[in-house]
């Protein structure tokens, strides 16, 4: 064998074990590291005592699932005063294995509102059309089997307050917290007029913005609004990203440097949740661990 055919095959060899071991990384770890990423965001009035926001989006969850199930079966101990919840909880129709989850957190106040598979259960699709335009949400009866109002039901007799198109206020620790929030903007179920979004109360100490996608229409409007904060979740922090450069996509017109994590939006902080799952049909993970946020207010100096 000359020399020259024997370095192709070995680099062709070293390229195999590369991306081999990628596939296995991405299919077999990462989707089980999880994390907490946590930031902190000074917008209470001075003196206010800190307030700890827990922020979970996108678990998608599936029976097989046991490890995530435990994670956040865990996130009570972190203590938080606030949960919000940005949608997509399922990917099949387990509400009651879902409530057994989130059964220590439905003790804690919260705020939700729906992600598109909240209604429909995920779908097959060919994953390199997200790198042309966001995908398509294709929903009708029949595949409408996901238990979207036993779920709302659930949420808020449990005392989370729904936010699709709709607002809510609440106190934590001396600090009244306004909130308005929109339907899923990826099936354009966001109602964005003259009305809305806006707050009930605008003296608020803090308002709050909540959607599941975070399009920019979403964003501008809360911003409009004059939110402080906002969150989101919906991109799964671009899911399969490039080391040292970030995320490719974010399935909506949020640029991809945005795919996850705290940044200001017209003077406005906005979260956006790289989520805790994945579409059954696409079950990897590569350069974005999932993640839970946890979100510390504390008082402006």
């Amino acid at each position: 064998m000359n020399r020259t055919l024997a370095t192709t095959l070995a680099a062709a060899g070293a390229v195999s074990a590369a991306g081999l071991a990628g596939a296995v990384w991405a299919a077999g770890i990462e989707p089980a590291l999880f994390r907490i990423r946590r930031s902190t965001v000074p917008v209470l009035p001075p003196g206010a005592e800190d307030l700890r926001i827990l922020h979970i989006s996108d678990l998608h969850l599936c029976a097989w699932q046991k490890r995530k199930m435990a994670f956040v079966s865990q996130l009570a101990e972190l203590e938080p005063d606030l949960i919000v919840n940005t949608g997509d909880n399922l990917a099949a129709p387990m509400l009651e294995r879902l409530l057994e989850v989130y059964d220590e957190l439905l003790d804690v106040p919260g705020v939700f509102v729906l992600g598109s598979n909240d209604f429909f259960p995920p779908q097959l699709k060919n994953p390199l059309r997200y790198l042309g335009a966001p995908s398509e949400v294709k929903h009708s009866k029949k595949n409408a089997t996901l238990p979207t109002m036993e779920l709302v039901d659930a949420f808020a007799e449990r005392g989370w307050a729904f936010l699709d198109n709709r607002g809510s206020e609440i106190e934590l620790r001396g600090s009244r917290l306004a909130f308005a929030g929109t339907g899923d903007a990826h099936m354009n179920r966001d109602r964005i007029d003259e009305e809305w979004p806006r707050f009930d109360d605008p003296t608020a100490d803090v308002r709050i913005g909540v959607t599941h996608a975070p399009y920019l229409r979403v964003l501008d409007a809360f911003a409009a609004a004059e939110a402080d904060l906002a969150f989101a979740g919906h991109t799964h922090g671009g899911q399969v990203c490039v080391p040292f450069y970030g995320a490719l996509v974010t399935n909506c017109d949020l640029p991809a440097r945005h795919a996850k994590g705290t940044f200001d939006y017209h003077g406005m902080t906005v979260n956006v949740s790289a989520g805790l799952g994945f579409s059954p049909f696409a079950p990897v993970r590569f350069a974005c661990p999932p993640e839970v946020s946890l979100i510390t207010l504390t008082a402006r100096s």
